[in-house]
């Protein structure tokens, strides 16, 4: 499987504007059977016609199915993201979590989010692939801000499209 690079600080010096190519209908059905899901309809999309990773918001899009240096920050959450039954248990919330310290300890659960890359600063947006929060890319911000709801895959990642 291919490995996200060494990072470089700075969105556009990690992805270089340049996007993967898209992936074959097989490929994603061969995804989503194994983890026993179906993906959101627009990253499913974005995934076949567009790209599987590359430019994206912050330090980009991780492939669907990339592995991650074990010496980056997000290496232990993508690992957990692609262990079987992961994405395929519901995502428990509906609104906004509080992080540590602010009463959201117990059942700070990320199950069923695929994460899609990183923010900066130990923070991640997730990809809800199962729950009533289907397609919505939330942010994870364990330290200070905990789970934020965020909008459509589509919408976040044409939000930044128009941003740069």
């Amino acid at each position: 499987m291919p490995r996200w690079p060494g990072k470089i600080l700075g969105s556009a010096a990690q992805h270089r504007y340049r996007l993967h190519p898209p992936l074959a209908e097989e490929a994603i059905r061969s995804f989503e059977q194994m983890h026993g899901v179906t993906l959101p309809a627009s990253y499913r999309g974005f995934l076949s016609a567009v790209a599987d990773g590359g430019a994206g918001p912050d330090y980009g899009l991780l492939r669907v199915a990339e592995e991650v240096d074990d010496e980056e920050a997000l290496h232990d959450l993508r690992a957990e993201c692609l262990h079987v039954g992961f994405l395929a248990t519901p995502f428990p919330h509906t609104s906004a979590w509080p992080g540590p310290g602010r009463g959201g300890d117990a059942d700070y659960s990320v199950a069923g989010t695929l994460v899609l890359g990183e923010t900066g600063c130990g923070t991640f947006s997730r990809l809800v692939i199962t729950g009533s929060n289907v397609g919505q890319v939330w942010l994870d911000d364990r330290s200070w801000g905990g789970l934020t709801p965020g909008p459509d895959f589509r919408d976040w990642y044409t939000a930044w499209l128009t941003s740069t």
